[in-house]
């Protein structure tokens, strides 16, 4: 079974729960294991704020689109910004000592630890996509082979 959600919000922090709501909400319809439901939820929670904080500054009038595919086995969620981008190498490691202080930084980290893949697409005319990915279990994620 495939099924796609997709969201359009304005880059606004207080949209997070939305987003988060919708999530949430997909993943119980589709009876996707709770732990990796959270881990979703918290790789999709850092995924909006860094689109919405870095990469369109919070400005309002840009939007975040949000995209949840399930396809057999897998969760496939992109979410796409209106900034200029980034270079994800030049992003520091908050596991440095230097950095371990500081009172940010961990999002990419965070999705990376949650996720199984993650992958940055930057447009020609501006704005980043990241795409975040996930094997998952359950009625609704499960190949044919999987649930034998």
């Amino acid at each position: 079974m495939a099924l796609q959600v997709e969201l359009s919000i304005q880059s606004r922090v207080e949209n997070l729960e939305l987003v988060q709501m919708v999530l949430e909400e997909t993943m119980v319809h589709l009876d996707v294991e709770g732990r990796v439901s959270y881990e979703v939820g918290m790789a999709v929670r850092e995924a909006v704020a860094n689109a919405i904080e870095h990469g369109n500054r919070s400005a309002p009038e840009k939007k975040v689109q949000v995209a949840l595919d399930l396809l057999p086995g897998e969760l496939v969620i992109k979410v796409r910004d209106e900034g200029d981008g980034f270079d994800p190498d030049g992003v520091s490691d908050p596991r440095a000592p230097v950095n371990l202080l500081r009172p940010g930084g961990r999002g990419i980290l965070f999705m990376k630890e949650f996720m199984d893949e993650i992958d940055y697409t930057f447009g020609l005319n501006g704005g980043t996509e990241v795409t975040l990915r996930k094997q998952v279990r359950g009625a609704a994620g499960s190949t044919d082979e999987e649930e034998v």
